[in-house]
């Protein structure tokens, strides 16, 4: 896909100036891509070569100690990039980058990001403020998974992913949900039950449709309308 105007720009990319997006993708350095559920983009620790830039795909951002000890610590759509270390001077990935929801993506080599930064202050701003906000998501991931209900926990981690998806229905698995929430299985399928009991929500065969959209807020934890207000100023 080479055509801008084909799909929805990334919100990121929209701060360039007229002109340099377009510039961008006839020179090469920024393409087209198609991003699956599950494709890891980063390894925590290795060197980033590439960086994402979704435009309808969903990208996890998870600390990891082993395979059986993760905890998602950030969660971008077409509002941010995976990669935002480069923009930081630092070219190691601190988290594994995972595709939560498959769709397309723009990407972009590390280096041509890094000059594109300092020859657009318009880009380099809007990355700042995003780099923020991704502090603010994992500092309230951290708390949240020491201090809060699973329940709750849940249901903040569903809103996150719909305002991202714009849709109530959403594609999680419950083995999904359980490595961004740091729990085993059965401790989501207690947590996903009490709210389906609750009328909030429905959910069969890693299919979760949102009912109450409003309840769920309500029976969800502060971070997650703290997270959303601190992103939105």
């Amino acid at each position: 896909m080479t055509d801008i105007d084909a799909v929805p720009c990334n919100q990121l990319l929209a701060a360039l100036p007229a002109g340099a997006l377009p510039a961008l993708l006839h020179g090469g350095a920024l393409g087209w891509m198609s991003l699956n559920a599950g494709d890891t983009l980063h390894e925590q620790g290795r060197r980033i070569e590439q960086v994402y830039f979704p435009v309808d795909a969903v990208i996890a951002f998870m600390a990891v100690a082993s395979q059986r000890m993760t905890l998602e610590v950030g969660l971008v759509g077409d509002e941010g990039l995976a990669g935002i270390a480069v923009a930081l001077g630092c070219m190691m990935s601190p988290v594994h980058a995972v595709v939560r929801r498959s769709g397309m993506a723009l990407r972009m080599p590390a280096d041509a990001f890094r000059l594109t930064l300092e020859q657009h202050a318009e880009l380099e701003q809007a990355v700042a403020r995003h780099a923020h906000g991704l502090m603010v998501q994992a500092n309230q991931a951290a708390f949240c998974s020491h201090f809060h209900l699973l329940e709750a926990r849940l249901a903040r981690s569903l809103l996150m992913m719909r305002d991202r998806v714009q849709s109530n229905a959403l594609h999680l698995t419950h083995e999904v949900l359980g490595l961004a929430l740091g729990v085993r299985r059965v401790g989501i399928t207690k947590a996903a039950t009490s709210l389906q009991q609750r009328g909030l929500i429905s959910y069969s065969r890693g299919e979760i449709r949102i009912l109450d959209r409003k309840g769920l807020e309500g029976a969800s934890c502060g971070c997650y309308a703290l997270v959303k207000k601190l992103a939105e100023e």
